[in-house]
């Protein structure tokens, strides 16, 4: 008993009292500082995770957010993904924070993320390997790879999948923009050709993996998340194979056309960080692309209006290309695609496809007279900013005419591919790829959904039934003359 009393003594008791000073000195401290609104309440370790990530359409910011920005306003404190965390709904601070990247704040997702995607993924990387991995990126989609090369890959692989399409039978047109652009990416990423078995076996690969990426980090046998390590594994592997198939085929291959080529060609990077670098490429080019395809497609049908004004902006370029003898898209017909690119916009603006991101405070911030203490969690959340009635009229309308107008078309409020030095390096791939995509599909069909449907955020964006439609070719269809939508 005496032992036992003075191990307490000795031990025990100092370890108590500086236990009871510290927490004491965190609450001290809180007090003096002005900390945004807010509470800390919530589930033990996750606090309000599941309140936050709990599916809502992704043309609002969820109940969850109305909530807290109707209550708090748009700048209030929470407890999520295990942290104390500051919310931002505030287009100023999310500038801020986006522009301040490597100074004021730092990419800081959950560590669960890094484990699906890897530790040398784009996602995850900070400082100055983030900046080489994103300058390989740039100059393998740079403006004049984009004008000679992917322009007629996107154009090949978009009429690949159109003249696929059964008419006046229901399909699903989320999985067709998938399909599109994961075949689009595996191509310009190592030369995979659609419709192959390779090809194919690695895109089911590819859904087991993704199904993992939204789900909780359950790393037990059965589970989403331990299916897609197994898939991410296989993955890896078939990369793997085609890096080693290049490095001994390098004297033969005069130039290399596709992202692995490239790595390898012109830049100093291990194997294992070439592998991360091209699975989150795949995860980053499939993933947001495809859904803002399938959304674009989804808001138009609502919108005839729409269709019937792209349909002519389509149709005068295709007759020019006509006129000219030309049979293939080139980079001035795309240039002439004015009103695309604001269905474009208003379609990411509606959509958010990328809702928030995660960062990390570097050191104390003081913002609209509250205080951002160093260490926190930190989220600027886009899709409240571009639902905010306070910066677009009429927010939850689709009304791509509103990019026409020049207040709008050069707002820095609109941040749909993030910003600063972590700008989405694929964001101008991305929008070609929708432009000519919609420049076939106008010119090609009329479609309606075949049963309703919505695109729901959990985070990512997923239409629940896959949005399944009909299409009809306008080719027969004689309501086209007269833009029947």
């Amino acid at each position: 008993m005496f032992i036992i009393q003075e191990l307490i003594h000795f031990y025990l008791l100092p370890i108590l009292m500086a236990l009871f000073f510290y927490i004491n000195l965190i609450k001290w401290k809180r007090k003096r500082l002005n900390l945004p609104p807010g509470s800390a309440a919530g589930w033990p370790f996750v606090g309000d995770t599941f309140s936050y990530l709990k599916p809502h359409p992704a043309t609002t910011i969820g109940q969850f957010m109305e909530q807290h920005v109707s209550r708090y306003g748009k700048i209030y404190r929470s407890n999520l993904f295990g942290e104390p965390t500051i919310v931002s709904a505030d287009a100023e601070l999310n500038r801020f924070i986006l522009q301040n990247e490597g100074k004021v704040f730092e990419c800081s997702y959950p560590k669960s993320i890094g484990g699906i995607l890897g530790k040398w993924s784009m996602l995850v990387l900070v400082g100055e390997m983030h900046r080489e991995m994103r300058m390989i990126s740039l100059n393998f989609m740079s403006n004049v790879r984009l004008r000679s090369h992917l322009l007629p890959e996107v154009e090949r692989h978009t009429l690949l999948v159109l003249r696929s399409w059964p008419e006046s039978s229901p399909f699903s047109a989320q999985e067709e923009a998938k399909k599109f652009t994961f075949n689009l990416m595996a191509k310009n990423i190592m030369s995979m050709n659609p419709n192959e078995a390779e090809t194919e076996k690695l895109r089911l690969e590819y859904i087991t993996f993704m199904k993992g990426v939204i789900s909780a980090p359950l790393n037990f046998p059965g589970t989403p998340y331990w299916k897609a390590l197994k898939s991410r594994s296989n993955i890896l592997k078939v990369i793997e194979q085609k890096m080693e198939e290049r490095i001994r085929d390098k004297e033969e291959r005069e130039e290399e056309e596709d992202l692995l080529g490239w790595a390898l060609q012109h830049s100093n990077l291990s194997k294992e960080q070439i592998l991360d670098l091209l699975l989150s490429l795949l995860f980053a080019g499939h993933e947001t692309s495809s859904m803002a395809l399938a959304l674009a497609i989804f808001f138009l049908q609502a919108s005839p209006e729409a269709v019937r004004q792209l349909r002519a902006e389509h149709g005068g370029i295709a007759q020019r290309r006509k006129e000219r003898g030309e049979t293939r898209l080139s980079w001035e017909d795309y240039r002439q695609m004015e009103f695309t690119q604001c269905v474009i916009n208003e379609t990411l603006r509606l959509g958010n496809v990328v809702r928030f991101v995660h960062r990390k405070v570097l050191r104390d911030v003081q913002y609209k007279g509250y205080d951002i203490p160093c260490g926190w969690k930190i989220l600027p959340v886009f899709a409240a900013v571009h639902l905010d009635s306070a910066v677009y009229d009429q927010p939850h309308t689709f009304d791509p005419w509103r990019w026409q107008s020049t207040t709008t078309a050069s707002t820095n409020n609109f941040m749909p591919y993030g910003g600063g030095p972590r700008l989405c390096a694929g964001s101008e791939l991305a929008k070609l790829e929708m432009a000519v995509f919609l420049h076939y599909l106008v010119l090609s069909y009329r479609w309606e959904l075949a049963e309703s449907d919505e695109a729901f955020a959990s985070p990512f964006v997923e239409f629940r039934r896959g949005l399944p439609i009909k299409v009809y070719s306008l080719h027969q269809d004689p309501s086209s003359e007269v833009g029947g939508d």
